[in-house]
């Protein structure tokens, strides 16, 4: 044993005379930093000590990002750490109270470094008793969680660099310490260091703990909240108040024993603080949703929209998270719950396979702002609860298609061409085949047939209402496909037509051109466009009805009004510019010829038992198993798009009733039937009282 001992004794000689050789330099360094340059390993604290120094005074905390409806409601919060920075004047002295008792009693005496308590910790670690003490002050400790926390936030490996226990780290955390004491007044140090470090989990510094754990701010935490946060600054997660209670309550009430120890609390309101229960909030931390997932059920899918129109417009993800920004949605509070209520009434959250979309523009020359985006489905993770993860108002998820609302663009692309006029007469028999363009001897002809009884020749006013298929088969012939999809892509289907036809992205080494091309190339060869059996977003056909709405004038749907960083001054976003992409003259009739469905048209019906009378313009759309029914038109300032369709992994026909769901129903939903319904419902309330807007005149150069 005596052998083992001595064995033991001359292996921690030369650590014990290393310790005191560095608690020589650090002492000498409180009092002339320059000591610190003095040998190798000084020389290699130095080089980093500056660029480091620089770091910290140019890295800023991460914040959390809020983002508001258009009247400044937040809807969502955004962070990567949540934290909600507080000066020194809005924390309680109760929490700086405790916090110096027990991380650093001479904080307010000391220099940037204690001398004292680092030759004691160098001494303790050098004596093989086991364990370590740090000898760190507070403001050795800011400069640590600084560097973890934020300036090597992302660096894995920095990071282990900034918490190993080495001589080189601690000597430059305390020459940049000496540096902060001698430019940095107390308080800010303290308050600096309260902001910057963890409690457990996501939260960061004491005015998001303080929220988190209290459900109140840092200013008015008394004695034993402010001891129990202090104390978790030790170890988090073992002193986490929800997993470990017991621990918990023991380091809380050492902190209010180091507190009278301190001189800072009487021993008789100490023994009340120590009586007292943990005290936190239940099934705590309360700490919101760090992504739109956490917003209202009316506003997950715009916070999500917004935060990638954000993302093309420059910003990253990580700044959007940590830049402590203030976004200004367009989103109308009224308008989207209003639709939202209409939408969950018409198909419910939870009804199997079957969303209902909905999503408002408003109309402009300069810009087209996105009033609400909603649907029955809410964003989330949780199918059972109706939620989907992805932006099915958004995106291209209707991947059945919204039917003879594509004939919207069929029309267009005939009155651009001169081909045909409103009220062109238009061949319509019952049923014909049609030759497909670029066909040869081996192609199938293309055949369709009308739903129900129509005069032969028709207008194209009246096939707008009234929807037959022949005719319009037969006018897309005639303009061509390059000049309908072409219009598709001006009037607004920017996004839908470079997706291929099951709504994703083309993947070029498929052999299967449904996978491997675009739509904008699928369909330059087949005639079934223009009865849309083809994936498109909800939004960007609201979007089409804005464009006609503006007087041909298309603009990117656009949900932003404003973005301001952590210091409230304006941050640019990039928007690509508007478009006048049909003239002003065609964008009227083509409304005027829209303005019959709710009056004489597929939808007249709904519009009668709604009682309503609002002029609009409307299109009807429904795909020929009944998998998708939309409504696509637009009231006063108001475009909108409607769309139900089958979203489940067994789609089938969708049926009308109360609710509308899947079956076998034999004689399915209709646009007019399904989709219009949840429009009627929402303006009828949005707009009473209001006076009415009417339709434009149609130009007589687009009539014949």
């Amino acid at each position: 044993m005596a052998i083992v001992a001595v064995v033991q004794l001359s292996r921690n000689v030369p650590r014990f005379l290393g310790s005191c050789a560095i608690a020589g330099v650090l002492v000498a360094g409180v009092v002339a930093p320059v000591a610190m340059g003095a040998g190798v390993l000084s020389n290699e604290v130095s080089d980093s000590v500056d660029g480091i120094s620089a770091s910290l005074a140019t890295s800023q905390q991460p914040l959390v990002t809020t983002v508001t409806d258009r009247d400044g409601n937040p809807i969502a919060t955004l962070y990567d750490q949540y934290r909600l920075p507080v000066t020194y004047d809005r924390i309680a002295q109760t929490m700086t109270a405790a916090i110096v008792s027990v991380e650093d009693r001479r904080f307010w005496s000391e220099g940037g470094v204690d001398p004292k308590g680092m030759v004691r910790a160098a001494l303790h670690d050098s004596s093989g008793s086991g364990g370590t003490q740090g000898g760190s002050t507070i403001t050795q400790q800011y400069v640590k969680n600084y560097l973890i926390n934020v300036v090597d936030r992302g660096n894995k490996a920095a990071q282990y660099a900034d918490r190993a226990d080495s001589i080189a780290r601690k000597l430059r955390e305390a020459k940049i310490a000496v540096q902060l004491g001698q430019t940095e007044s107390k308080q800010d140090i303290l308050s600096g260091y309260l902001n910057v470090v963890e409690f457990s989990g996501n939260i960061y510094g004491i005015g998001a703990a303080a929220h988190a754990y209290f459900g109140t701010t840092p200013d008015k935490l008394n004695v034993q909240q402010a001891a129990l946060l202090a104390g978790m600054v030790n170890n988090p997660n073992l002193y986490n108040p929800y997993t470990h209670p017991q621990q918990a309550l023991e380091r809380r009430n050492t902190v209010i024993d180091d507190m009278v120890s301190n001189r800072v609390l009487a021993a008789k309101d100490a023994e009340i603080a120590k009586a007292s229960p943990l005290g936190v909030v239940d099934n705590g931390p309360d700490i919101p949703s760090s992504t739109c997932m956490g917003a209202p059920a009316d506003a997950g899918f715009f916070c999500a929209y917004a935060e990638s129109y954000l993302q093309q417009a420059g910003f990253t993800a990580d700044q959007l998270e940590t830049g402590g920004y203030t976004i200004k949605t367009t989103m109308d509070p009224v308008v989207s719950q209003t639709v939202k209520d209409a939408v969950d009434a018409n198909v419910p959250t939870t009804q199997n396979g079957v969303a209902n979309t909905f999503a408002v523009v408003r109309p402009g020359q300069q810009t087209h702002e996105v009033l609400a985006m909603v649907a029955n489905r809410n964003y989330g993770t949780d199918p059972a609860k109706g939620e989907t993860s992805t932006n099915i108002v958004a995106n291209a998820s209707n991947v059945f298609g919204s039917g003879s609302s594509f004939k919207i663009f069929t029309s267009a692309a005939a009155m651009a061409a001169g081909v045909a006029g409103l009220d062109t007469p238009l061949p319509n028999a019952s049923g014909q085949c049609f030759t497909q363009p670029g066909a040869n001897q081996y192609t199938a002809q293309y055949c369709v047939q009308n739903d129900g009884n129509y005069p032969d020749p028709i207008s194209l006013r009246d096939g707008l209402a009234t929807s037959p298929n022949v005719a319009f088969v037969g006018l897309e012939q005639k303009v061509g496909m390059p000049a309908v999809l072409d219009m598709a892509r001006k009037l607004g289907l920017r996004n839908s037509l470079n997706t291929n036809v099951a709504g994703a992205t083309p993947d070029p080494s498929s052999k299967d051109t449904r996978y491997s091309e675009p739509q904008t190339q699928y369909f330059q060869d087949k005639l079934s466009f223009t009865l849309g059996n083809s994936p498109v977003s909800p939004l960007e056909m609201s979007n089409v009805s804005a464009t006609l709405m503006s007087g041909g004038v298309w603009c990117p749907p656009n949900p932003i009004l404003s973005v301001t960083d952590r210091n409230g001054q304006p941050v640019p976003v990039k928007q690509q510019g508007c478009e006048q992409v049909v003239p002003v003259g065609l964008a009227n009739t083509l409304e005027a010829g829209l303005s019959q469905d709710t009056i004489s048209g597929t939808s007249a019906a709904a519009a009668r038992a709604a009682n309503w009378n609002h002029p609009d313009i409307g299109k009807t759309g429904t795909t020929q198993f009944s998998e998708s029914v939309a409504f696509v038109g637009g009231v006063d300032d108001y475009a909108v798009a409607s769309m139900v369709f089958a979203d489940g992994s067994h789609p089938q026909e969708i049926c009308p009733g109360n609710p509308v769901h899947l079956g076998n129903c034999g004689h399915g939903a209709f646009g007019g039937t399904v989709a219009a319904p949840p429009y009627f419902h929402a303006f009828n309330q949005l707009l009473a009282g209001k006076p009415d807007i009417p339709i434009p005149a149609a130009d007589p150069q687009y009539l014949r």
